[in-house]
């Protein structure tokens, strides 16, 4: 049997998105535009529920936390990524990497359970309306938005403290744009069976399968009672209410199951990278844009933002003054 060659590694190298040398400036330019974009959306949203006093509801306040996470999900993934190609420098230290794989399973698990607090709370605002202001008040959102950043890092802890004891690798090349738990747990030459099976119950049936359960189960009991509404505009009224949450529910879950419930193979390790990289790059990029263009709310906020702070050219002076 051939022995494998078993290294203590001291860095990983990231192999990147791809190392086609055409395709390194297109690549590029693609990845700091969507952060750009990730950016000014994302804060774009926490400026306006802020300061905007009718948007000091439930439902804003759990899309400032998924805007803070989309923030954080970027400068996890991209930023480094844009750092590689600008210094070319494509080694990573392995505490770094560590903590790479730490923060992006977190807040990728966090983004999950976060999306099922909100199908919670819009199943209460369609199927309780009479007790919203007491089921969703603002100890309960607190509470919950608490709940879903504690408990996706407690969740994330024990795999990546066992994985940070693997000290035996059969290769230091990453075949990603980052450090992912999957790939590094596959480098391993150590005995990854309990990484395995943690990473499956945790990962897949707690941080996974149940928020999907939890979610599906609210929209049934919310298509449930949108069809009892008599008046086809008061159903249109309702199902707008949750339509932004649904279409990022729905996004998400598509890109994961592509992503994750597909054959595995050099070709397919490959075309996941892209798949994660609409999921860590263009998900968080679309949430702001889903929750603005569908939101009524969000739009009136924008545009009562922009009267307060609406600048008119003077016609006489030629100098800006501010209203």
């Amino acid at each position: 049997m051939m022995q494998l060659n078993q290294t203590m590694l001291a860095f990983f190298i990231i192999q990147g998105i791809s190392d086609v040398p055409g395709l390194q400036v297109p690549i590029f330019l693609m990845v700091l535009v969507i952060y750009l974009l990730t950016l000014v959306g994302n804060m774009t949203i926490l400026l306006l529920v802020c300061s905007d006093p009718q948007l000091h509801k439930p439902m804003y306040f759990f899309l400032c936390n998924l805007s803070i996470l989309d923030l954080s999900s970027i400068n996890v993934t991209l930023h480094n990524t844009l750092a590689i190609f600008i210094s070319g420098d494509r080694k990573v230290s392995f505490l770094g990497c560590m903590a790479q794989v730490c923060m992006f399973s977190w807040l990728s698990g966090n983004e999950l359970i976060l999306l099922t607090a909100m199908s919670y709370d819009r199943y209460v605002a369609i199927c309780k309306p009479l007790r919203y202001p007491t089921l969703m008040n603002q100890r309960v959102c607190v509470l919950l938005a608490v709940t879903c950043w504690v408990f996706s890092l407690i969740q994330v802890l024990p795999p990546v403290f066992i994985l940070a004891k693997f000290s035996c690798y059969t290769s230091n090349k990453i075949n990603h744009f980052f450090c992912d738990i999957v790939i590094l747990m596959r480098l391993s030459c150590s005995d990854t069976s309990v990484l395995e099976l943690l990473i499956f119950t945790e990962g897949v049936l707690l941080s996974t399968f149940t928020p999907f359960v939890l979610t599906f189960t609210s929209y049934v009991f919310i298509i449930n009672a949108i069809m009892r509404i008599k008046t086809n505009n008061g159903r249109r009224k309702a199902f707008h209410t949750c339509s932004s949450h649904l279409t990022v529910v729905t996004l998400l879950y598509v890109i994961l199951v592509c992503q994750y419930l597909t054959p595995t193979s050099t070709t397919t390790l490959d075309f996941n990278k892209f798949f994660s990289l609409f999921n860590t790059a263009a998900v968080p990029m679309l949430n702001p844009l889903i929750y603005s263009l569908k939101n009524k709310d969000v739009k009136l906020a924008a545009r009562r933002r922009l009267k307060c702070f609406k600048i008119i050219n003077h016609p006489k002076k030629n100098i800006f003054i501010k209203r």
